[in-house]
């Protein structure tokens, strides 16, 4: 019965999200009504001492990071430098290479900083244009963003920005190039593998004789090749920059302070705060990084941003409290069932999977599937097992930079179901339904989980890190 109750909450949760309802809204209801079943006298207290609490926790960590990268994002978007990035490579790679230039563009864009949904909606109107030249069928654009944007940039490329890239270092404080060489291998086998997926679909349109359609909706305007915009390089430098000052930071900060704890000790304050300088350092790096980057974008571009940053920044700081606020009440959800009996009975059965890596890997994978989040399963998975992972990898002798890497791109795997936030926003902006453009995007999520695997086989046979 404890079991169910678990079961029963998660189901609600994904099935309230499926239909497109709030998390914000509904992750408490489905976290209090599992208490309610439960230990009817919990709920309150549960609400406050555990949803609350963690709810807190995760904006005060993470919310910087939202807001600095969908500032980020908007700057690069209103300056000019994402089209002039996709005309760029268009030039480098070639009209004819469509998917291709789509999943470079996505992947530049999002490893320099760009979060998820700022990438479909900067990259859509440049791979429309370039599918109905091509005559390749629209349908299949979703996927091709897919490849580019969720995948290796947003967790397996060492370095990445990302959130995704960020929560596993305040865990198991490490930094955001944990484990560079299994990340950067296993990088290259999602991008081979799924633009050789990609391509295979491309060439059984042509046999088919399937073109790019007609009738369809969302269709962008027709790109202005006339538009005065930022030469390739000056557009590509602030991402460029945002990517080694994350490396920098990462270094320069821990070394600055030479301490695990700061002691905080200003005039106002009743007594000394302690900061936890391992944990907060890999953070710290992300958001210099950034901060640095929308300051480059703002100066070398002002006469383009300027007037459009007042409502830009509105916007974008609108999306990233919505995202931050999902991905908390998702961390809240997480806490208050890794609090109830059913959960510990289904942690003790994972923990017979006998290796760590897998067992890892797994929670993290099913997690983020049921919530349709990969920040969420990461966040739940994390903030219930987090310990016993740690306790394992020194058990095991296995380097902490291995379980960081592993839960990041596990998180990345099967967390784009069909409920998934960010899947809605693509098929939603490319005016796509889910029966015409979801098979592909799942074979890459398939590709995305098959690459945690081959990374976990990868340091066994090798030892690479």
């Amino acid at each position: 019965m404890d079991i169910l109750i678990v079961i029963l909450a998660l189901t609600f949760l994904v099935l309230m999200a499926y239909r497109g309802f709030s998390v914000i809204i509904f992750a408490p209801l489905a976290a209090l009504g599992a208490v309610l079943l439960t230990d009817p006298g919990a709920v309150a207290p549960t609400y406050t001492a555990i949803f609350l609490d963690k709810m807190v926790v995760f904006i005060k960590l993470y919310f910087p990071v939202f807001l600095l990268g969908a500032i980020f994002g908007k700057v690069i978007e209103l300056s000019g430098n994402s089209k002039s990035i996709s005309a760029a490579v268009i030039r480098l790679v070639g009209q004819k290479r469509a998917m291709l230039v789509i999943v470079l563009v996505c992947a530049l864009l999002t490893y320099g900083g760009v979060s998820l949904n700022v990438v479909v909606f900067a990259v859509y109107p440049f791979a429309a244009e370039m599918f109905r030249q091509g005559n390749i069928p629209k349908r299949l654009i979703p996927g091709t963003i897919a490849l580019g944007a969720f995948t290796f940039t947003m967790d397996s490329l060492p370095g990445s920005p990302q959130v995704q890239n960020i929560i596993p270092t305040t865990f198991f404080k490490t930094g955001t190039w944990a484990a560079p060489w299994l990340g950067t291998l296993g990088g290259l086998f999602i991008f081979v593998l799924g633009m050789l997926y990609l391509e295979s679909r491309r060439r059984a349109a042509v046999l088919a004789q399937e073109g790019y359609g007609a009738n369809h909706i969302n269709e962008p305007a027709a790109i202005d090749k006339n538009e005065s915009l930022p030469h390739p390089l000056v557009a590509l430098f602030p991402l460029v920059l945002v990517c080694s000052l994350n490396y920098v930071f990462g270094k320069w900060i821990p070394a600055w302070y030479d301490m695990a704890q700061y002691s905080l000790s200003l005039p106002g304050l009743s007594a000394p705060l302690t900061v936890d300088v391992v944990k907060s350092a890999p953070i710290w790096g992300v958001e210099g990084a950034l901060l640095i980057g929308i300051l480059t974008v703002v100066v070398s571009s002002w006469r383009t941003v300027l007037p459009k940053f007042s409502e830009g920044s509105k916007n974008a700081v609108s999306g990233a409290m919505l995202a931050a606020m999902n991905s908390a009440s998702e961390f809240g959800f997480g806490a208050v069932i890794a609090a109830l009996p059913g959960f510990v009975i289904a942690a003790k059965a994972l923990q017979a999977v006998p290796n760590p890596l897998v067992n890892e890997a797994v929670t993290i994978t099913a997690l983020a599937a049921m919530t349709g989040s990969a920040i969420g399963g990461l966040s739940i998975a994390l903030g219930a097992m987090g310990d016993t992972f740690i306790q394992a990898a020194h058990a095991a002798h296995i380097p902490l930079e291995v379980f960081h890497r592993i839960a990041s791109m596990a998180s990345g795997g099967m967390d784009t179901l069909p409920h998934n936030g960010a899947v809605i926003t693509l098929l939603t902006v490319t005016g796509l339904t889910h029966r015409q453009s979801y098979r592909d995007i799942f074979a890459i999520t398939i590709i995305k989980t098959l690459a945690c695997a081959f990374a976990i086989v990868l340091f066994y046979t090798t030892g690479i890190v």
